[in-house]
């Protein structure tokens, strides 16, 4: 997944051309940086690569998801329902909007349940995120569906699977809104950053008058803009947005790449006794960004992973990951916070409560989980090796 692999000449030269103009800043000082704004190329660029009608740069996929948020509207006595499988960073969005996240299990997809999601709808749910999870589709179809039928704003988390798309139709375009994120184990790197895209332009202009403080963009002058409502620093710089540009150049690579080191070991897989694979809705359309599989029991599950460790072809053992797996969420769980009155958790509407317990099928689903984050500078021989470990953890069990 990592674009960082693949920084080179094209990326420096880039930098270097800012450093040059001497302009870091996105906005302003036309004529020194004579009349080149890199951010707003990268998001003309990206929002032609992904087919939204526009796209908003800011600081980070973080800020994507929160800058996305309050684009909608949501704040505080909403609630917001995503997946108990996603990086912390989706509900920690949430909560900085002053909302509550709601989560529902996740299925064999290894992303948003449609089932569970329809139970965990309330009248006080303002907005839908789903996680296209390591790199493929969440059945966003039918998640939009039930979002429409009742109102409900959806907001795509495609933050790992810039990319990837579901019968030829781009993740994060599906929704009103999709954050994407650029950071330094991101597909495309800029090191930090992200984007918010949409087909709505009004929600993209929001956005991007909230991202800087809530200033209008007029061209009257930075300073002497108008604001229609107060906003916050998301901003991105020139220097992530001329690494931004060099990377999408080379995305298309990449995930072919990706596509070819995963087939190869996606088929060495298949010699494992009692192996599934996590359900990938369409196979042409996914990122490749992992290589996620199911063992039988939690035994076996932590028996082939120790194995593989053994082999030297360590995999990630999802049911024990802290940082993506709800039950492992203990900062959740004990409403745990800087602010001395206990905000988010603590609030006058009632207390944001979350017992770890309450996901069993995801927590379930996740102890049989393993899988690969795919890279692109494996070569052959690193292939060979991968599949040699596999082939020896077979041979062990």
């Amino acid at each position: 997944m990592p674009g960082f692999e693949w920084l080179g000449k094209e990326e420096s030269d880039a930098v270097a051309e800012v450093m040059q103009r001497g302009v870091l800043f996105r906005y302003e000082f036309d004529e020194q940086r004579q009349g080149i704004y890199l951010v707003k190329q990268f998001e003309q660029a990206m929002a032609e690569f992904t087919g939204a009608a526009a796209a908003c740069a800011v600081s980070s996929g973080t800020a994507a998801v929160k800058v996305g948020l309050a684009a909608l509207g949501v704040g505080y006595g909403d609630e917001v329902i995503t997946q108990g499988f996603t990086f912390v960073a989706t509900w920690e969005a949430i909560l900085d909007c002053g909302a509550k996240p709601v989560f529902c299990e996740i299925d064999e997809t290894l992303c948003m349940d449609p089932a569970d999601l329809e139970k965990k709808i309330t009248d006080k749910t303002k907005a839908i995120v789903p996680v296209h999870m390591m790199g493929a589709q969440a059945r966003i179809k039918q998640i939009k569906a039930i979002a429409d039928a009742k109102g409900i704003a959806v907001m795509e988390d495609t933050a790992q699977a810039l990319g990837g798309t579901l019968e030829g139709r781009h993740l994060g375009t599906f929704g009103h809104m999709g954050s994407l994120s650029f950071d330094a184990v991101k597909t495309l790197t800029t090191g930090e950053g992200g984007m918010v895209i949409s087909n709505d332009p009004a929600l993209v202009l929001n956005a991007s008058e909230y991202q800087d403080h809530g200033h209008d963009h007029k061209p009257v002058g930075r300073g002497n803009e108008g604001r229609r409502f107060m906003g916050f620093n998301y901003r991105m710089m020139e220097l992530q947005g001329a690494l931004g540009l060099v990377q999408l150049k080379k995305l298309p690579d990449m995930l072919a790449t990706m596509r070819k080191n995963k087939a190869a070991l996606k088929e060495a897989l298949k010699r494992v006794p009692g192996v599934s694979f996590r359900e990938v809705l369409d196979e042409a359309g996914d990122s490749a960004t992992f290589l996620a599989w199911f063992h039988e029991t939690p035994e076996q599950a932590q028996r082939f992973a120790g194995l593989l460790a053994d082999n030297g072809a360590a995999a990630i053992p999802w049911g024990a990951n802290t940082w993506h797996a709800y039950s492992h969420w203990e900062h959740l769980h004990d409403g745990a916070s800087l602010p001395s009155g206990g905000w988010p958790f603590a609030r006058p509407d009632g207390p944001a409560e979350y017992d770890p317990a309450v996901l069993p099928k995801t927590a379930e689903i996740l102890s049989r989980c393993l899988s690969w984050q795919i890279m692109l500078n494996w070569d052959e021989a690193k292939l060979k090796q991968m599949t040699e470990a596999i082939n020896r953890a077979v041979a062990e069990l």
